[in-house]
């Protein structure tokens, strides 16, 4: 394992060469959140009141729907971080406004997200989002059985999965978070859990099955997608540490310039773990630091290229710098440690048999 450093240490060092103002709120951000807000209304609206619903006309506004769903949850994860507003009742019910289309509370947000993920990123059993380790891997039956599968058709199976990955994956952290909640305070992470849900099943009753699809299914499931397509490279392609080192555990990917306006600069990602209480305003202003200061250390990459690797590589740590294909028992590098680099065929035969030793001893 390399050297690695604390995101403090980071952040330490390029603190001073920041502008004042970087370590500020910024509320003009909810203006977009306004914008998505009210263009989501007008279109569930828009489907509702029409008796003649074109299929073609409700894909188009489902997309948009979808679109301004995920902006939205964007500007939601930055509003529960305190960079636009600091009082806490009211980053909440922003938050909870922002975070209402993918059906997420505030509360169990800031427990799941910024207390357990930021503080664990990339430890293994402690960070939340993190992938299974083999080891992991010989409890879960089900995914062992997924695993036997050819990896192109996992693959297919993983991006498909995105779409409903977010909403899945946050019902699993409120059955993992909510008796770590004091008995006082359950009731209402209850109830931010159930209202949206409630909601959606209000506008079902109302819309029908047919535009409650355009209007709300097919919307959430694009937000899903958007929204998975930036969290499963965030950290996913990168090594589990010992040390949270977000130059080491994380990925920013690059994005043409309009997108990274609208997606309010979440793309930035170890910007975000370095500085989690700063705007995102300001993330390019450290990413200038980050790579001046340790250039041999930052990753990034385009968007796209981020989830080719994804489709390409195992979803499984064989240990913290290596993935593993199990059944076949191919290893992948992960970012830093040879990720896109070739390996010679006797690296490739030497470390099947330490992976198909490994695998025996576990199941």
């Amino acid at each position: 394992m390399k050297d690695l450093q604390s995101f403090g240490w980071y952040a330490a060092k390029i603190a001073p060469k920041l502008p004042k103002e970087a370590f500020k709120p910024v509320p003009s951000r909810l203006w977009g959140g306004l914008v998505y807000l009210l263009i989501a209304i007008a279109g569930i609206l828009v489907i509702g009141l029409l008796n003649n619903l074109h299929p073609w006309l409700g894909i188009g506004i489902a997309v948009i729907l979808g679109t301004c769903f995920a902006g939205m949850g964007f500007l939601g994860h930055e509003i529960l971080h305190g960079t636009v507003i600091r009082k806490p009742w009211l980053r909440d019910f922003l938050g909870a406004v922002a975070f209402w289309p993918l059906s997420v509370g505030p509360k169990l947000w800031r427990k799941w997200h910024n207390t357990t993920h930021h503080v664990h990123t990339q430890h293994d059993g402690k960070d939340p989002d993190a992938w299974p380790t083999l080891e992991n891997l010989s409890h879960k039956p089900l995914l062992q059985k997924v695993y036997k599968l050819p990896m192109w058709m996992r693959s297919i199976v993983s991006f498909a999965f995105l779409s409903v990955s977010f909403t899945l994956h946050g019902l699993f952290m409120f059955k993992r978070f909510i008796t770590e909640f004091k008995p006082s305070k359950r009731p209402s992470v209850w109830i931010q859990l159930l209202l949206p849900w409630a909601m959606w099943l209000g506008l079902l009753a109302w819309l029908g099955p047919v535009k409650w699809f355009f209007a709300v299914l097919l919307p959430l499931l694009i937000a899903n997608a958007i929204v998975m397509s930036y969290i499963s490279t965030n950290h996913r392609l990168n090594p589990m540490t010992d040390v949270n080192d977000p130059l080491a555990n994380s990925l920013t990917v690059t994005v043409p310039k309009w997108i990274d306006v609208i997606h309010f600069n979440f793309s930035y990602h170890t910007e975000h773990h370095l500085f989690p209480g700063m705007s995102p305003k300001y993330y390019p202003l450290v990413k200038k630091h980050i790579k001046e200061m340790w250039p041999e250390r930052y990753h990034e990459m385009p968007h796209w290229k981020a989830l080719v690797a994804l489709w390409k590589t195992p979803h499984v740590y064989f240990n913290q710098t290596q993935f593993v294909d199990p059944a076949p028992g191919n290893l992948y590098p992960s970012l830093g440690y040879g990720m896109n680099e070739t390996e010679t065929v006797e690296e490739k035969k030497r470390e099947r048999k330490s992976v198909s030793r490994t695998s025996k001893s576990i199941h």
